[in-house]
């Protein structure tokens, strides 16, 4: 029996639906502001993605596209003053930065009230302590959502994670926790990998390795989300071999159109959250 295709542009199409009728009810719309720094392909690609998003539902977003030499001062300033402006409601730097740039100063000057990305250590914390953050990182929270779409009842799930990074692996691994999930995060020196991923009832692969997870890796009829983004032979892949898989398992995401469209539609659902956070009583 074929997969389930789990399609994230059909979840994600209801999402920024509601999202849109929310915010034709708000007095204003909210701001969003991006923070882009050199001309980096796949980032170009992945902010014009967003700010399509972004006005397709009524939320206008805010471009500063920066020069790949900015100093890091240069950087921090503009970032405070996106702190201070009241009518921007959340703040987002696309990452990877340039080399000379300090990843996480840069985050970490972010106010936790604007971080939409969830990427602050205040929101990380707060997750990791079990207690509600201003905000969750976008791609943790839509894979909990397309995970739901198949199985809504997640406690005492063996789940197992392919990649550790911190935008996607260590909070997803917390959600998953927090929802009474037995969680196993494996990476690059994790030994006789295949003996934890042929356990998994729910297996998330997050590790930037073209077509790594095979049918001899899964589970019969466990869910597979495919969080990779390769190409191969000029086509975009994910880190699973849905080929080759697509027969044993329960359901899958497909490459593309899992994901991503949930990833862009979480960043926007958290923006008009900033709003509603920054506008009490409405």
């Amino acid at each position: 029996m074929t997969a389930r295709i789990i399609d994230g542009k059909k979840i994600a199409a209801g999402i920024r639906e509601k999202l849109k009728q929310k915010i034709a009810a708000l007095p204003s719309a909210p701001q969003l502001a991006i923070v882009l720094v050199g001309n980096d392909e796949p980032s170009l690609i992945y902010v014009r993605n967003k700010q399509k998003a972004a006005a397709q539902i009524g939320l206008p977003s805010q471009l500063h596209h920066l020069d790949e030499n900015i100093s890091e001062e240069e950087l921090l300033k503009i970032i405070a003053q996106l702190n201070a402006d009241s009518e921007i409601n959340g703040i987002i730097v696309q990452l990877p930065l340039p080399k000379h740039l300090n990843t996480n100063r840069i985050i970490n000057a972010i106010s936790p009230l604007k971080d939409v990305d969830g990427f602050h250590p205040y929101n990380t914390g707060m997750l990791q302590n079990n207690e509600k953050p201003y905000f969750i990182a976008a791609t943790p929270l839509g894979v909990m959502q397309l995970i739901r779409s198949v199985s809504p009842n997640l406690s005492g799930k063996n789940v197992v994670l392919i990649g550790a990074s911190l935008i996607v692996g260590r909070p997803l691994a917390t959600l998953l926790l927090n929802q009474e999930c037995t969680v196993s995060i494996t990476h690059a020196q994790t030994r006789k990998i295949k003996e934890l991923t042929s356990k998994a009832d729910i297996l998330v692969a997050a590790c930037g390795v073209a077509k790594l997870v095979k049918a001899d890796w899964i589970k019969e009829n466990a869910i597979l989300i495919d969080v990779g983004i390769n190409r191969e032979n000029g086509k975009l892949c994910g880190d699973i071999d849905f080929e080759d898989v697509k027969e044993k398992a329960l359901a899958i995401t497909p490459v593309p159109g899992g994901v991503g469209p949930m990833t862009i539609a979480m960043l926007l659902s958290n923006t008009v959250d900033a709003y509603l956070l920054h506008h009490p009583g409405l």
